[in-house]
């Protein structure tokens, strides 16, 4: 692997190609257009850039363009002078100017508004500005970096994205592969989120082996690197510690590996084991403990299914019409708004959960 500072995690030929890349215009001034669908992990790349370049002492300033209202952008970029618009109570200055000797990374470039892209465009080709309200020229000496994941060559023929600006963003593109096309780095990651989440968690929950972990190179992770993580933390938030079992993880993942094997089979149960509870030295209601351990695997069905009954019966091995009424008792269903028709039941419910 190219040894050099970076956040990036992976060693597949994709990600080594981002490496290279990253080495080769690190040092240039020049601005970079980073694209790639969203939680490919493009900020990650933008900032491995910064670290890497003659500015990683200086600044590293971020803006989000689609997180800030379209009225507001330009005084968050540029900054504002003292009774330049209702609120203006005092001279601040915008992020060019504090990232000024550093970088400055555009997040979400596509959706900066037309009437903005044009000062924009001014501040790439003389790195000058004014502030919002004033008519003193401020100059910064910053990098700037982009990223996107719309596609800004359609932009310019639909009309909501400057020609000019596009030209002068994309001196050196850089495009992020998405975690399906490098499906060989999903190990490492997995074992990476594991180990941050347990140092935050104090858990010590283990790296998956064997089923658990081809169910997760099968899968193709529309989310990306940010769904793999978000379901990684999860996972060692509610396991506490041991190895992830395949039972444990969502429908959708087992689905994509079932289908992967050629088999439309229910995710298999691992070797049950009864909850090792001690019975209390004053006894308990055995029926309340019961009812309340059946309610329990009757929402981890309904919540892995996302409320679909029909699913959910199946993968608890029961009929659809016991477990509504299960659900009745427990009042998740209004018996009011359900009817018979061809002799099955339909209708909804309070809780909205499906069919």
């Amino acid at each position: 692997m190219l040894t050099f500072k970076s956040p990036l995690v992976g060693e597949s030929s994709a990600i080594q190609e981002i490496f290279s890349t990253i080495q080769k215009i690190a040092q240039s001034d020049s601005t970079v257009l980073i694209t790639g669908e969203s939680g490919t992990g493009k900020e990650l790349v933008a900032r491995a850039i910064h670290e890497n370049s003659a500015r990683a002492a200086g600044p590293w300033v971020v803006v989000n363009c689609s997180a800030i209202p379209s009225e507001l952008l330009e005084a968050e970029l540029f900054g504002y002078v003292k009774g330049a618009f209702t609120g203006a109570t005092q001279n601040r200055i915008g992020r060019f100017e504090l990232a000024n000797g550093g970088s400055l990374f555009l997040d979400e470039i596509g959706d900066v508004p037309l009437h903005l892209q044009v000062k924009l465009l001014r501040v790439l080709q003389t790195k000058q500005f004014e502030a919002v309200g004033s008519n003193k020229t401020v100059t910064s000496d910053v990098r700037i970096i982009a990223a996107t994941n719309v596609n800004l060559e359609m932009a310019v023929k639909n009309r909501t994205f400057r020609e000019d600006l596009f030209y002068r963003l994309n001196v050196i593109p850089v495009r992020v592969p998405a975690l399906r096309e490098r499906k060989t780095d999903i190990p490492m990651l997995i074992e990476h989120f594991i180990a941050r989440f347990n140092r935050l968690t104090g858990h010590t929950v283990s790296m998956p082996t064997g089923d658990v972990l081809d169910a997760c190179m099968s899968y193709d992770w529309p989310g990306n690197i940010r769904e793999l993580e978000n379901l990684i933390e999860r996972m060692v938030i509610l396991k506490n510690g041991g190895a992830i079992e395949l039972s444990e993880i969502p429908q959708q993942i087992f689905s994509s590996f079932a289908a992967a094997k050629g088999s439309d089979s229910a995710a298999p149960v691992a070797e049950w084991e009864y909850p090792r509870m001690m019975l209390p030295i004053d006894g308990l209601d055995l029926k309340n403990v019961v009812s309340a351990f059946e309610n329990h695997l009757v929402d981890q069905a309904l919540a892995r299914t996302h409320g679909n009954k029909n699913k959910a019966s199946e993968l608890l091995k029961m009929n659809r019409t016991t477990l509504v009424e299960k659900l009745r008792k427990r009042g998740m269903i209004t018996p009011a708004k359900h009817k018979i028709a061809n002799g099955n039941m339909i209708g909804s419910d309070m809780n909205n959960i499906g069919e």
